[in-house]
């Protein structure tokens, strides 16, 4: 069994002192990491009608800041989507996060699915198999390129020819790749070749909505571990040795858990029972989301646990218990 560690996502601040500030406090609390998004619309319709908050940072540089801050936090991207960006760019800007980051890089790459922000900012979205395939090609070609080798790939969608990369990461042979999904295919891929699964929302519909929750009940997410686990076995790997992360997007710690769990599951069309149990949700007193937290982990393997950063100091008593448990 894994032990626990945590991380805290956000995606703003009102000014360079408080992001500062926040990244020394999660630090300060225990928090294993902290990870932003990789979003680039502002409030607009286009945001909107994807129903996503806005992302008032730009990963990388967040990122940077928030390592220069720190000594121990580890910093990471829930996660880099390969479309946003040329791959040779993307590998360059990670290989220097873990340089000047003495090795604490956690590097999460994605397929894309916020189809509202690739119409946006003119991109095209390709179909779901495409986009995968292509993330597929992306995971191999990162590993070749911090193996600091010279590169010579010509797939499908991925060519790099005649160069080394540099500056060849801290962490070898690379830093811990995180994939993260909700759809089989993806996590099939995650089990395969990622070091960390974030197991997220089927996102099929292209924006935040019930079906994405509904997507990461407590028998959803039973099946996309299967598929982790599955992909893993088939790839020669133990699947007990790959981490296991979720995001608990609905996080609150009252003493009134299930009064809360009953209004969210009205939002989404579950049940307080649903909710209660959601690998994505947490509801209840510190000793309860514990509790509950530790059931998780013997029931599914999960032992990575994200939350959001309006969240961070009332969590911080779970943290405070569990971390390396």
């Amino acid at each position: 069994m894994r032990p626990f560690r945590f991380a805290i996502q956000s995606f703003s601040a009102d000014s360079p002192r408080e992001w500062r500030d926040k990244a020394r406090h999660a630090e300060a609390l225990g928090y294993s990491a902290l990870h932003l998004a990789d979003h680039y619309i502002g409030p607009g319709p286009a945001l909107t009608a994807t129903g996503h908050p806005v992302q008032g940072l730009a990963a990388v540089p967040a990122m940077a800041v928030a390592a220069e801050a720190t000594s121990t936090l580890r910093i990471g991207c829930r996660v880099f989507c390969i479309d946003y960006r040329p791959l040779a760019v993307l590998a360059k800007e990670a290989a220097t996060l873990d340089f000047f980051s003495e090795g604490r890089l956690e590097l999460g790459l994605g397929a894309g699915w916020l189809q509202g922000e690739y119409e946006a900012i003119g991109l095209t979205m390709d179909p779901a198999p495409q986009r995968i395939a292509r993330l597929a090609e992306a995971v191999g070609a990162m590993k070749v390129l911090f193996s600091g080798e010279p590169v010579d790939i010509d797939g499908e969608h991925v060519h790099l020819h005649g160069f080394s990369q540099v500056p060849h990461t801290v962490q070898r042979p690379h830093p811990p790749i995180m994939i993260g999904g909700g759809s089989k295919r993806v996590l099939s891929l995650a089990g395969a070749q990622a070091d960390i699964v974030s197991l997220n929302f089927n996102n099929a519909s292209g924006k935040i909505g019930a079906a994405g929750v509904n997507s990461g009940t407590a028998e959803g997410t039973a099946t996309k571990v299967g598929w982790v686990r599955n992909a893993a076995a088939l790839a020669g790997r133990v699947p007990a040795e790959i981490e296991l992360e979720i995001g608990a997007y609905f996080t609150f710690v009252t003493d009134a858990a299930r009064k809360n769990a009953e209004g969210f599951g009205k939002m989404f069309g579950l049940s307080a029972d649903d909710m209660l149990v959601h690998p994505h949700a947490l509801f209840g007193t510190p000793a309860q989301i514990a509790d509950e937290l530790i059931r998780r982990r013997e029931l599914y393997g999960i032992s990575y646990i994200t939350i959001n950063d309006s969240a961070m100091d009332a969590f911080a008593p779970v943290v405070e218990q569990l971390t390396g448990t």
